[in-house]
């Protein structure tokens, strides 16, 4: 069922029935007509065909968000929320698909026509090249370095107030809770470096580092390693690993603060919840996503950025786990 099937049942023009099922605000068509219109493509089963739609206006209004092999936690499902509710908003769907690096299924940036492809973080020479071959042009971020791409997930400045937070507490010997999650290595890393950057820049030796999960006594085992090396103050990757060792140090009879100050990162649900509760490094991550969005839609239309970005919506939410 075609809109001229539409329009010769109404005995109207195609031009107005295509107005109408396209949305069209341009064109001064009444209120009744548009009502028709509507109806009779309700009752014949009418639905768009997008590829032709596609075709028609040079656009697929797709817009593919490559996510990282990283857990699909609070974190990123809250920024992949406000960027599909942002770009719905203006007329584009927001597709995403995880990036397995041992997967063996075809990029979707193959089998379907995205206006833009965006990524948390920069794409490969190989994976740009690789979407320019089937008519990518536009890629955010691409291969050169753009101040308006935002930091994800905190990846700088996030570790660097954890230290701050710690050092203004009087704590000057650090330690840095990791995971073994190898799906988060390069988060991890990253992490860690931002933080050995932040206590060299405070004067502080660099942070002592320790696995605190991957076996069942790991945080345990890490928390005895710190307080024999006069660590007082714990950076932990996430909230996950904060929650471990604290968990570890009241097993082991250790206050917390006290003895061993922690501060998490991501700021989840729970962190309220837990006793005691966490202190953690909280990111606008809604305001992430909507500016994700603003990313692609300025890639897709050239409409310009807000210029807000989302550098000052890192700070820290301090808790019972870092108190005074």
């Amino acid at each position: 069922m075609t809109a001229a099937d539409v329009a010769r049942s109404l005995g109207l023009s195609r031009a107005t029935v295509g107005f109408v099922l396209n949305g069209t605000t341009e064109q001064r068509i009444s209120e009744a007509t548009r009502d028709r219109v509507l109806a009779e493509a309700a009752r014949l089963g009418y639905r768009p065909h997008t590829a032709a739609q596609a075709l028609r206006r040079g656009s697929s209004r797709l817009i593919l968000l490559i996510i990282p092999d990283w857990p699909v936690d609070f974190s990123v499902s809250k920024c992949v929320e406000e960027a599909s509710h942002t770009l719905e908003e203006a007329g584009y769907s927001l597709v995403t698909q995880t990036h397995h690096p041992v997967g063996t299924a075809r990029p979707l940036w193959e089998l379907l026509d995205p206006e833009v492809v965006v990524g948390f973080a920069p794409f490969t020479p190989d994976d740009v090249t690789a979407m320019q071959g089937c008519g990518v042009t536009k890629i955010v971020p691409g291969l050169e370095p753009n101040p308006s791409t935002p930091d994800p997930l905190g990846l700088h400045d996030g570790p660097r107030l954890q230290v701050e937070h710690l050092r203004a507490r009087g704590h000057e010997r650090l330690g840095f809770a990791a995971t073994s999650d190898s799906r988060v290595s390069g988060l991890v890393e990253s992490r860690l470096a931002a933080a050995q950057e932040a206590a060299a820049a405070s004067g502080l030796p660099p942070l002592v580092v320790r696995t605190v999960d991957g076996s069942p006594d790991a945080a345990g085992q890490a928390v005895q390693d710190w307080l024999r090396g006069d660590v007082t103050g714990v950076v932990a990757y996430n909230d996950d690993s904060a929650a471990r060792v604290i968990g570890a140090a009241i097993r082991a009879g250790r206050d917390v603060p006290a003895d061993l100050a922690v501060i998490g990162h991501d700021d989840s649900p729970y962190t309220a919840l837990f006793v005691p509760s966490i202190s953690s490094i909280r990111i606008d991550y809604a305001g992430l996503g909507r500016h994700l969005a603003e990313l692609a839609l300025h890639a897709a239309t050239g409409q310009p950025l807000s210029g807000d970005g989302v550098d000052a919506a890192t700070a820290v939410v301090a808790r019972e786990s870092t108190a005074s």
